[in-house]
C-alpha cells in the first residue's frame, strides 16, 4: 500500500471531502494541519509550490485538490 499524505487546514472544505473518501475506503493516512505547523506548511510550499490545500501525496505522486476519480486510481480502488 502507498503512504498517504494530506497537508490541509481545518476550515477547507475540499480537505474535509479527502479525509472521508480516505475514511469511506479504508485509506490510512497521515495529516498534517498547514494552518498551525508553519513547519509542515513551508514543507508543503517547497514540494508543490502551491500555496492552497488539499495537496495529497500517494507516495510520490502529488495531488492537488479533491480529485476523486485521480485519487482513486492513483489508490487502485474503485472511486
Amino acid at each position: 500500500m502507498k503512504t498517504v499524505t494530506i497537508y490541509s487546514t481545518p476550515t477547507c472544505h475540499f480537505c474535509q471531502m479527502s479525509k472521508e473518501f480516505f475514511k469511506e475506503k479504508g485509506i490510512t493516512y497521515t495529516e498534517y494541519d498547514v494552518a498551525h505547523d508553519l513547519e509542515k506548511r513551508q514543507e508543503m510550499i517547497q514540494k508543490s509550490g502551491q500555496m492552497g490545500v488539499p495537496v495529497i501525496f500517494v507516495g510520490d505522486e502529488m495531488i492537488v485538490g479533491f480529485d476523486q476519480e485521480r485519487l482513486a486510481s492513483t489508490l487502485g480502488i474503485a472511486a
